[in-house]
């Protein structure tokens, strides 16, 4: 038997960690699997310890929207320790389906055709997580139909406050609630956003893009 095993980044807000857990269970009906959610860090069960534990194969899905030293460095070794065998997926961005479910969470937040929108993301130290960022705001920018200019709140990349103009749309390209969200929202009011959306969270296409990456992982081993 293969498990499905997810690995979110990890929050001390618990709407936050039960957003991976959504997910996960969603995706698990839906491909009829055993799955088990982890995080990185700040909530158990951490992904070290569920691949130390594996009991069967698995396939990993992080739910991570770029590249970064988690997907580069700490969930490689975290597999490495497995007694199983383990096919590790990439991180989840970019992707149209992430742009699509962003395009429902704009339009869910009032935001108008033609509408200008911020793209606001974590960020990361790691330039291939801004390179990642970057295609990902290229693909809400063709399905929006809009300009679409990108801000991190961490890492490289310009900051929400030299970016945002009074009028923009703010798209969170944050998966769950937390202290990046928090921070999202507020700075992009603080610098004249009229429109600001909620995370992107279990959204049914984040559900469908899991669903996609395990299939293609399980047919390459089979």
């Amino acid at each position: 038997m293969t498990v499905l095993v997810t690995v979110a980044h990890g929050t001390r807000n618990p709407d936050g960690n039960r957003i991976a857990a959504e997910i996960t269970a969603e995706a698990a009906t839906r491909l009829g699997m055993t799955a088990q959610s982890s995080y990185v860090e700040l909530c158990a069960p951490l992904f070290a310890d569920v691949m130390t534990d594996l009991r069967d194969d698995a396939v990993v899905v992080p739910l991570l929207l770029s590249t970064g030293f988690h997907v580069r460095s700490d969930l490689p070794t975290a597999v490495a320790a497995a007694r199983r065998s383990v096919a590790l997926g990439g991180p989840l961005g970019p992707d149209p389906l992430l742009a699509a479910a962003q395009v429902d969470r704009l339009v869910e937040a009032g935001a108008t055709s033609g509408q200008p929108v911020v793209m606001v993301a974590a960020g990361s130290t790691d330039p291939k997580a801004t390179a990642d960022l970057r295609g990902a705001a290229r693909l809400l920018g063709d399905l929006w139909g809009a300009p679409v200019r990108l801000a991190t709140l961490s890492g490289l990349g310009p900051r929400l406050a030299d970016v945002v103009r009074p009028g923009d749309a703010m798209s969170a390209y944050l998966l769950a609630p937390g202290h990046f969200a928090d921070r999202a929202r507020d700075e992009a009011t603080a610098a004249g956003a009229t429109v600001v959306t909620d995370v992107i969270g279990a959204h049914p296409r984040v559900v469908d893009l899991v669903c996609q990456r395990v299939t293609r992982m399980l047919s390459r081993a089979a």
